[in-house]
């Protein structure tokens, strides 16, 4: 994998933590596959990133196996391989228990789940007919291992725990392959996807009283992504949010 440019899916990367991940790993030199649903908005990103070489783009819902086959095709016509794949994309937010419809947990299990497991397939074909490993980051959330009563999220909770089984699932069968699967765990970070919410309120959950950044998650993928002797491994990035309580 050392010899050439890695090259990178990264689903969700049109803002948030995906587009800083994109950010970080073209610094790093690698080429960047970027998908997200609106591809007006996916066109600007690329554009605005300014290494036009060296990116390209994918619009589609991943939670449909036919945008994960995309990807593929799309990095092996730009950049000739797939090296490393960053599952992204997904939706998180609070809702009561009894209170959550049909939809809304089919939605959650949709995206979260099932376009993580689908683009995963995809990718993992490509990673084996390569015969060379690979690499794979899926993000998930450090509320799988300690849940906030305050914070009833049962929905996506259920979908993100999956990918965590997913990981050491995955971890366990690929190894033979030389694909290494890993999750980066974040804690309360500051996105796009809090809103309007003041997220700094959320500070004194962490031991480090504060919420991260998105260039602290990228930087964990980064490590991931290049650890040749890590896979299975769920990397909390929560100031010590499920460590204790200052």
């Amino acid at each position: 994998m050392n010899k050439h440019p890695l090259t990178t899916i990264i689903t969700g990367s049109s803002s948030g933590i995906g587009l800083e991940i994109a950010h970080a790993l073209l610094n790093d030199g690698a080429n960047v596959v970027l998908n997200g649903r609106d591809s007006e908005k996916l066109a600007e990103v690329a554009a605005a990133l300014g290494e036009p070489q060296r990116v390209t783009t994918v619009a589609g819902n991943i939670g449909d196996s036919k945008t994960g086959e995309a990807l593929v095709r799309t990095a092996l016509a730009q950049f000739g391989r797939v090296d490393v794949l960053v599952n992204n994309a997904g939706t998180f937010a609070p809702r009561p228990f009894i209170e959550v419809t049909e939809e809304e947990l089919d939605g959650y299990l949709n995206s979260n789940l099932r376009g993580t497991y689908l683009t995963t397939q995809a990718v993992v074909r490509q990673m084996k007919a390569q015969g060379e490993g690979g690499a794979i980051v899926n993000i998930g959330t450090v509320l799988i291992d300690h849940a906030i009563g305050s914070f009833p999220a049962s929905a996506p909770l259920v979908s993100k725990g999956g990918v965590h089984a997913l990981t050491h699932s995955l971890a366990a069968e690929l190894a033979p392959d030389a694909i290494r699967v890993n999750m980066v765990a974040p804690g309360v970070v500051r996105t796009p996807l809090h809103g309007h919410v003041d997220v700094d309120a959320f500070g004194g959950i962490a031991l480090l009283d504060r919420v991260g950044e998105v260039g602290e998650i990228s930087d964990a993928v980064r490590y991931l992504a290049g650890a040749a002797f890590v896979t299975g491994h769920i990397l909390p990035v929560d100031g010590g949010f499920i460590t204790g309580r200052a």
